[in-house]
């Protein structure tokens, strides 16, 4: 194992998660990393591309609820408007419940079946439900003064945090503040009383940029390799993902030299764990009918994680490139073929057919349904190995000049 590679393995990832803090698009934080990215590549000869993205940052300040002269654990849901508010609260469980429900001047609480899942954002392009724009259009239609969401644990839709935050979404602009589904027990027996909501967050307008390094012609097929560099408001985001850009910035270094028949773009998407995807979206509107030009893209999330191996899916991918990987792996230890997974930026080029594939941690995928590890505080520098980090990068690096 290269040394010298695992020393800087260790200082990208103390400085991602550390040194330059929140990294939620439109923070400081993410402004920082974004810099820190464009800086660590450019002694590597690598061109670099910067779209500007619009963004909102977001302060959570405090949150309260009182019934009755009881008090009750409550959070801001991100992205949502402040409020200081009273109504009646009205409790409800289903979609049926909500479309009979009166919520002039009410509190809403949102519980049981209807909070099981977290809500997509009512403009989240990739995946939304009908079910679930039809939540939000009847809850904007009716406009509570406020909404109250009891909710559980869904770690593969919401990660691990518990309670997860059933409205993320800037663009929603009902007040909103979430609690656990215990929390939500208790408040129940306060139906058709007065309660009382405040919250002091508020958005602030911000800015914010996709960063794209850049090796080979133009005229050339691409092979773009992507890891998400923001993260969930707080939380380090260790493994998801600074990892990822870990390893982009390893295969930085070991691409340095590449003069392959391919383009090479390494692409710290930012946007994956934020409500409006910017990140995203300016790349698929920046690549409008060049889709076709990629030949392979290479996801990374999750990946480094201290236990299990590290897994590499396929999607779409021609025989002789499975080959190509799969005798790569076989030459490491600690690196598999792995099942595949949705939830990653790889799906977006998956849509626009490309071949695609995706890297992480086999012990995410086998515990997707119930860890409590991302976006929480408990996703630490200290749960990664970060020689997987390094063997990873050399193992895509290879991929990449096979090819």
């Amino acid at each position: 194992m290269n040394e010298t590679l695992i020393r800087k393995a260790f200082v990208y990832l103390d400085t991602l998660c550390n040194v330059t803090g929140n990294r939620s698009v439109g923070s400081a934080g993410n402004l920082k990393s974004t810099e820190f990215f464009e800086n660590s590549v450019l002694p590597f000869g690598w061109e670099i591309e910067k779209d500007e993205l619009a963004a909102m940052d977001w302060t959570p300040g405090s949150a309260s609820l009182t019934a009755k002269g009881k008090s009750f654990t409550v959070s801001a849901s991100p992205y949502s408007n402040g409020c200081n508010c009273e109504g009646d609260l009205l409790p409800v469980s289903c979609y049926d419940e909500l479309k009979q429900a009166d919520l002039q001047g009410r509190v809403l609480l949102l519980y049981g079946d209807i909070a099981r899942e977290q809500l997509m954002p009512k403009n989240f392009v990739f995946y939304n439900p009908q079910n679930h724009r039809r939540i939000i259009s009847l809850l904007e239609e009716k406009k509570p003064e406020a909404i109250i969401c009891a909710t559980g644990r869904n770690s593969e839709l919401a990660g691990g945090s518990y309670p997860f935050p059933l409205i993320e979404d800037g663009d929603f602009d009902i007040p909103s503040v979430y609690m656990t589904d215990k929390e939500g027990e208790r408040l129940i027996r306060f139906s058709g009383e007065k309660v009382s909501v405040h919250s002091s967050a508020f958005r602030i307008p911000s800015k914010a940029w996709n960063i794209t390094a850049v090796k080979g012609s133009q005229d050339l097929k691409r092979i773009v390799i992507t890891g998400h560099i923001d993260a969930k408001r707080g939380t380090p985001g260790a493994i998801d993902n600074a990892t990822g850009v870990v390893i982009l910035l390893l295969i930085a270094e070991l691409l340095s030299g590449y003069c392959g028949g391919y383009r090479v773009e390494l692409v710290p998407l930012n946007g994956e764990d934020y409500y409006a995807v910017p990140g995203q979206m300016c790349y698929i509107k920046k690549n409008k009918g060049r889709f076709g030009d990629i030949v392979l893209n290479i996801n990374i999330d999750g990946a480094g994680y201290f236990e299990g191996d590290t897994a590499f899916s396929f999607y779409g991918v021609s025989e002789r490139t499975q080959s190509i990987v799969k005798d790569i792996l076989k030459a490491g230890s600690g690196v598999s073929a792995g099942p595949e997974w949705p939830q990653g930026d790889h799906s977006i080029f998956i849509q626009y057919g490309v071949p695609a594939m995706a890297v992480t941690s086999m012990w995410f995928t086998d515990n997707m349904h119930n860890q409590d590890v991302t976006h929480t505080e408990k996703d630490r520098p200290e749960i990664v190995d970060i020689a997987k980090t390094v063997q990873a990068a050399e193992i895509i690096s290879k991929i990449v000049e096979k090819l």
